[in-house]
């Protein structure tokens, strides 16, 4: 196993990413078919106010990733594992050949608006940086206790969560706009190096959202999955699945579970990946496998030609990957 395709979550979109992707048939072709499944036009969804929008983000993150993995194996450049960041996980069950790019169009439909009509004001994400784990959850512990009742835990909803394990020492935090406040300042006091709310503005992977996911499990459900051709490295478990059944829960799950993302590059390296690449937008993915492994080639799609990027997988990867659509 050599080449990972890696797929960004929400909070790595910028404005203009869809009209950054490359000049190929294979993106022309899924941007289209995006279009007319959605009834929008697609490449709306990169400008103001659509980036404030939950579902205008979501549905933009998985076209923009599908396209650029589609014009990569068009290429010949095809991966030997996947694995998804949040809603990421929905491009990457896609590349593996498991779930029907329309299929997903509608999924991460749903998922986005259950998510911002549940909360569509009050809540968002936090990230935390220069902090070990035990000290942010021991600083969570503290914040969620209920001032007015001792031994008592403040309400569900008034809380903060532990959501995304992103590294060693960079997390990510879930919540009421108020926790989050509470949380940056104590942060801070604490030593954080870096302490930044996210264009998020639902609590994603956080218990909150057990409806969001009960409403995926049950049209997953209903749709006839395939077998992943390459293994995909679930968000909930950091482990490589090879089941449909498997990437279906983990595609429902992951929206109220912390996504583990240090955990799934540990597992990418130890299975052998010595290439990574990340699909559009954003450049954290990549990031945080470089500050893992130097012995993986972590590259990002973003900022770079499709011809160069091919280039550079096809250096570090000579002998190519796996064959599977997307």
């Amino acid at each position: 196993m050599r080449l990972a395709f890696l797929f960004p979550g929400q909070g790595s979109q910028s404005a203009g990413y869809l009209r950054r992707l490359p000049e190929h048939s294979c993106v022309r072709d899924t941007l289209q078919e995006a279009g007319e499944l959605l009834g929008v036009d697609i490449v709306e969804l990169d400008q103001e106010p659509a980036l404030r929008s939950t579902v205008a983000v979501q549905l933009g993150l998985l076209v923009a990733a599908v396209a650029q993995a589609r014009a990569l194996a068009a290429e010949d450049v095809r991966p030997d594992a996947v694995a998804g960041l949040s809603v990421g996980a929905f491009g990457a069950a896609v590349a593996c050949g498991c779930l029907e790019f329309g299929d997903a169009l509608r999924l991460v439909d749903l998922r986005a608006r259950s998510m911002q009509q549940a909360f569509a004001e009050g809540y968002g994400m936090l990230a935390v940086s220069g902090l070990r784990q035990a000290a942010l959850e021991s600083l969570l512990e503290q914040l969620n206790a209920d001032p007015d009742r001792t031994g008592a835990e403040l309400a569900p909803a008034q809380r903060a969560y532990l959501a995304n394990l992103n590294s060693g020492s960079q997390f990510v935090v879930a919540g009421a706009d108020a926790a989050l406040a509470r949380l940056a300042d104590a942060a801070r006091g604490a030593g954080a190096r870096q302490v930044e709310r996210l264009a998020v503005a639902v609590p994603s992977h956080c218990p909150l959202l057990a409806g969001t996911a009960a409403e995926l499990a049950g049209e997953l459900g209903a749709l006839r999955l395939r077998d992943p051709v390459v293994p995909y490295v679930a968000n909930t478990t950091a482990r490589a699945l090879h089941k449909a059944a498997e990437v279906a829960r983990d595609l429902a799950e992951g929206v109220m579970r912390p996504v583990r993302w240090h955990d799934t590059n540990r597992l990418l390296v130890e299975l052998g990946v010595r290439c990574s690449v990340e699909m559009p937008p954003g450049q954290a993915l990549t990031r945080f496998m470089h500050n893992l492994s130097c012995q993986v080639d972590a590259l990002a799609s973003d900022g770079s030609s499709l011809r160069s990027l091919v280039l550079r997988v096809r250096r570090a990867c000579p002998q190519g990957g796996a064959t599977q659509p997307t």
